[in-house]
């Protein structure tokens, strides 16, 4: 077992606070749990606790990236995306500043905190601003090369990590090109295509369907927007059964991001796996993942269909 999403983040976030002095953090009063405290131990004199107001927290972020700063917001994805939408389309998206979103504690896999916690249509409400870009890291290595890419970029960014301790898909070396889709195996007829902690799933399921001589493709789209469309289309046009997994809702999420790449150029079949419209409920979160048809038999039920 690899480390958090959110761990890593915390680490790489202060490594980065060290090497750039415009980079500047600001947290909800969740530090310990966003590990944003991390960064906090590097550079305090950076780090803004702004209480529980994340409105307030996404205003403040947007002045100082209009001062030239480079701003770091965390929260929960729940209070960071839900609570703070407005701000974050008037006055971080509409003028088009440099501000970082960085929401923690995503989708059922946040488990014990409930329905009211569980951000489910976050990717969604996030991917529907203009200008907003959407990333959703699957590990500690993946997540790490975001928070360094979106640190190099001008735009508004949104990265969605998770609370809980994730398989490792990747070497600690390794380089990412967030630009194009990542092809963890290349297969024939059947291709899935998925994101944050069920591109684990979805290897787990690859890995049991090549014991009965079925090789699908496995696909991490980690960057939903900007979404690699040629990349896409090829996986598209090579395969005869699509198959999106993501831990969020199917409508407004990564299965809509591809279906709408298919509806212009690659009419297919494409089936989405996710919270079929619905919320989850309180547990214990590998049980959510269970109950909810998002673990590796789902998908693996999916393929052999």
């Amino acid at each position: 077992m690899g480390q958090a999403t959110r761990d890593a983040y915390g680490e790489e976030l202060a490594v980065l606070m060290q090497e750039n002095p415009k980079i500047v953090v600001l947290d909800a009063d969740l530090a310990g749990s966003t590990k944003t405290i991390t960064a906090k131990k590097a550079c305090p004199d950076r780090f803004f606790d702004m209480g529980i107001a994340e409105a307030d927290m996404i205003g403040h972020a947007a002045g100082m990236a209009a001062s030239g700063l480079i701003p770091f917001a965390s929260s929960f994805s729940m209070f960071c995306t839900g609570r703070a939408w407005e701000q974050i389309r008037n006055s971080v998206a509409y003028p088009h500043l440099n501000v970082k979103i960085v929401g923690t504690h995503s989708g059922i896999a946040v488990g014990e905190d409930g329905v009211s916690h569980q951000a489910i249509e976050d990717i969604a409400t996030m991917r529907v601003i203009p200008g907003m870009e959407v990333y959703v890291p699957c590990d500690g290595a993946e997540t790490k090369a975001v928070i360094r890419h979106v640190s190099q970029t001008k735009n508004p960014c949104y990265v969605r990590l998770g609370r809980s301790s994730v398989d490792d898909v990747y070497e600690p070396d390794t380089k990412f090109d967030f630009s194009k889709i990542r092809i963890l195996n290349q297969g024939e007829k059947t291709a899935i295509f998925a994101t944050g902690l069920e591109v684990q799933e979805a290897m787990k399921a690859c890995r049991r369907l090549q014991a009965e001589g079925i090789n699908p493709t496995v696909v991490d789209v980690c960057s939903i927007k900007p979404l690699d469309e040629a990349g896409v289309r090829q996986v598209l046009m090579g395969h005869e059964r699509i198959i999106t997994v993501e831990e969020h809702n199917v409508i407004g999420g990564l299965g809509d991001a591809i279906a709408s790449v298919a509806v212009k150029s690659v009419p297919c079949m494409i089936e989405k796996i996710g919270l079929q419209d619905r919320y989850a409920e309180s547990g214990p979160f590998q049980d959510l993942l269970k109950k909810y048809g998002l673990t590796d038999e789902a998908i693996y039920q999916a393929a052999k269909k």
